[in-house]
């Protein structure tokens, strides 16, 4: 009725709906309930997580965004408010195919056989290649993921789909994380079982592992990252150039995803707090 009452007669509605004048007007002048005024406020809190996720949490991350400022309250309570609200996380598509195998090529065996686990840092990387649409055609992104912690710890773009752009992420990754011992476990793209990418594997004192060609649970870690790049980036914009996809790219792996994105795997901490709480806890 409260909402109506600028196009309708409150006593009309009220005759309609079977109710009171008086008792509507009574309802009116009601001060909200705790409960109300508890929900009101805190429907601002998850407007706020959400925002600042960019738009792509759900209802479990911005309950533990929401647990981590102290706030006790129920992951039902907020997918609740967050329908109220019009709030959604966003949906992950399929991986389109980037993979092409030269089969004159010797791959190396697969050294995970699916078990993306580690117990440290820099046991188990896990690297792949996927491309963002432009209007001025497409960029392709080559990631480094560190199994550990799914910390990205090397990327590298270019517009062609060539061995450089991995070797540039692998080298990345060696540069800042300075591995003693670790597997480099990828899918058997040509770009992967070349003979460039095996020396420098070989210089830096990494091992290649690869899994099947075409099986997506060979190197489902790696997919996973992309699913989220895509749905949570790639699937909510549109790149005039690739210079302009580049940067977003960046922003999305450095500003959000290593940063500050919570992942259910590491107890919805970022991968950079998980590893920063790991070395507390080692001290």
């Amino acid at each position: 009725m409260k909402a109506h009452q600028a196009e309708h007669a409150v006593a009309t509605m009220a005759r309609l709906l079977e109710v009171s004048t008086s008792g509507y007007y009574a309802w009116l002048s009601r001060p909200d309930s705790q409960r109300t005024i508890d929900d009101r406020e805190l429907s601002e809190r998850i407007r706020h997580h959400h925002a600042e996720s960019r738009g792509t949490y759900g209802a479990r991350r911005i309950h533990a965004d929401l647990l981590a400022e102290g706030r006790e309250v129920g992951v039902k309570r907020v997918a609740r408010l967050m329908r109220n609200a019009g709030l959604e996380g966003v949906s992950r598509r399929r991986k389109g195919k980037t993979t092409r195998q030269d089969r004159a090529s010797a791959a190396a065996p697969d050294l995970l056989e699916r078990d993306f686990t580690a117990t440290w840092p820099d046991q188990k990387w896990v690297a792949d290649i996927t491309y963002v649409p432009t209007w001025q055609g497409f960029t392709y992104l080559a990631i480094v993921l560190d199994v550990w912690s799914r910390r990205i710890v090397g990327w590298a773009t270019a517009p062609t789909l060539h061995t450089q752009v991995v070797l540039d992420a692998l080298n990345m990754a060696v540069f800042r994380r300075r591995p003693d011992a670790v597997i480099h476990h990828s899918d058997k793209g040509c770009q992967y079982t070349s003979i460039a990418f095996g020396q420098r594997c070989a210089e830096t004192g990494t091992t290649p592992s690869t899994g099947s060609t075409g099986d997506c649970f060979d190197n489902a870690m790696a997919e996973s990252f992309f699913a989220s790049l895509e749905c949570e980036l790639i699937d909510r914009t549109r790149f005039a150039t690739r210079h302009e996809a580049d940067l977003a790219v960046i922003d999305y792996i450095e500003g959000f995803y290593n940063t500050r994105r919570r992942h259910s795997a590491l107890d919805y901490r970022s991968p950079i707090d998980y590893e920063n709480d790991a070395s507390s806890e080692a001290a």
